[in-house]
């Protein structure tokens, strides 16, 4: 996982891990894909469409404001 957080910007990332919580929400961890914090990974868990299998290998979108990171998963 990362050590420090990402810092504020927009990041192209891809889904490289994706299991069903318990609780009924998803976990993922992300891989950022260019920039000085490629190859960072983070794990980020929500609430996710489908299956968490079906989640591997979908090019995302981290943004990341006031150091709170989004996901838009590509559809």
């Amino acid at each position: 996982m990362a050590d420090a957080p990402l810092p504020d910007g927009t990041y192209d990332a891809i889904v490289v891990e994706a299991r069903d919580r318990p609780d009924g929400g998803t976990a993922i961890e992300l891989t950022i894909l260019s920039g000085p914090q490629k190859g960072q990974v983070l794990e980020l868990q929500g609430q996710a469409r489908g299956d968490a299998i079906d989640l591997l290998g979908v090019p995302a979108t981290v943004t990341v404001v006031d150091g709170r990171p989004r996901v838009r998963l590509e559809p």
